[in-house]
């Protein structure tokens, strides 16, 4: 057992309940959490690395350049706290501004993907030896409340514009969820995806190299390995379509021909008819005056935000 599973902290979703009611939909649909498991994990990760996924790489340039100045508004000591931390190689950069100006940290990741806590977790025991790392597999939207109760300050990272795969109001419902679990003086450095030219977005969630499609496509597979499903992913093709009126990526797996799937574990036969959807995520991006309404209506205050000199993305420090 590696140091970062000794103490693993899990609150796990059941796959049976989202799926059934998803797909028996209309339009269909699945919660793009799903995509997570160590497969689909393992594939976002190449996803970052790809020259069209600018989000990563800019969110890191910004992070790079003004880590200390974020840490030193954020206030120090504190406990970081970072929602769905995936593998945390950008929370690096923070960590090692938060050490320099304090001599021990707690660190609780939170994310679905175990197989993406363990390697977080390794790899911060081994690089910050001063770090005490508690990982939790949880559903951020639920899981927090009891990381955020203790009397220390708390540092909340909600970095790579997650808040983006919620719907408007689905994302001010959660961040009134974590305003009401912090204290006040509680700081929280949220980052968005800025809104932009489709031609710049589209291409970011469908790559030429078919990562993301892969990717999409994993979300079928897991319901093959996860609930006996037969899915045949071939009969389903990525789609990445760019909807200006709602400022928002949607990503769709699209059926190519009639076919019946079956779910046995769900107790599901679903039929597909040629050209019919299934939604699996959505990707908002804000303008800088949706960040500070949405920061406000969800009872915190918008202290500073730093750009990238495109302002392709942003990061805001959200002050409880």
């Amino acid at each position: 057992m590696t140091a970062s599973t000794k103490h693993l902290s899990v609150i796990v979703s059941p796959l049976t309940d989202p799926v059934r009611h998803g797909l028996t939909s209309s339009p269909k649909w699945l919660p793009s959490w799903l995509f997570y498991d160590a497969k689909g994990s393992s594939l976002f990760e190449q996803i970052t690395e790809l020259p069209e996924y600018y989000l990563t790489r800019t969110e890191r340039d910004i992070l790079t350049r003004c880590t200390a100045e974020i840490v030193e508004a954020a206030g120090t000591p504190v406990t970081l706290v970072e929602l769905g931390a995936g593998t945390a190689t950008k929370t690096h950069l923070i960590v090692t501004a938060l050490l320099g100006r304090q001599l021990r940290l707690d660190y609780f990741p939170i994310d679905v993907s175990a197989s993406a806590l363990e390697l977080a977790a390794n790899e911060m025991l081994r690089t910050f030896p001063q770090v005490s790392v508690h990982p939790r597999i949880a559903d951020y939207t639920h899981g927090i409340a009891e990381v955020l109760s203790g009397k220390t300050r708390k540092l909340l990272l909600y970095l790579g514009s997650s808040i983006g795969n919620f719907d408007p109001a689905d994302a001010l419902e959660l961040l009134r969820h974590v305003r009401d679990s912090l204290k006040p003086g509680d700081a929280m450095l949220l980052g968005t995806d800025l809104a932009k030219d489709g031609r710049i977005l589209v291409p970011a969630y469908d790559d030429a190299d078919g990562v993301t499609a892969a990717f999409n496509k994993n979300i079928l597979a897991r319901l093959n390995r996860d609930l006996r499903a037969d899915f045949d992913l071939d009969a389903f093709r990525h789609a990445a379509v760019w909807n200006p009126s709602l400022s928002r990526i949607e990503m769709h797996l699209v059926s190519r021909k009639t076919q019946k799937v079956h779910i046995p574990d769900v107790d599901l036969e679903i039929s597909f008819l040629p050209g019919e959807n299934i939604h699996t995520e959505n990707s908002y991006k804000y303008t800088l005056p949706q960040v500070r309404e949405l920061a406000t209506a969800s009872g915190f205050e918008l202290e500073t935000t730093w750009t990238d000199s495109r302002r392709w993305f942003a990061l805001h420090l959200l002050r409880a």
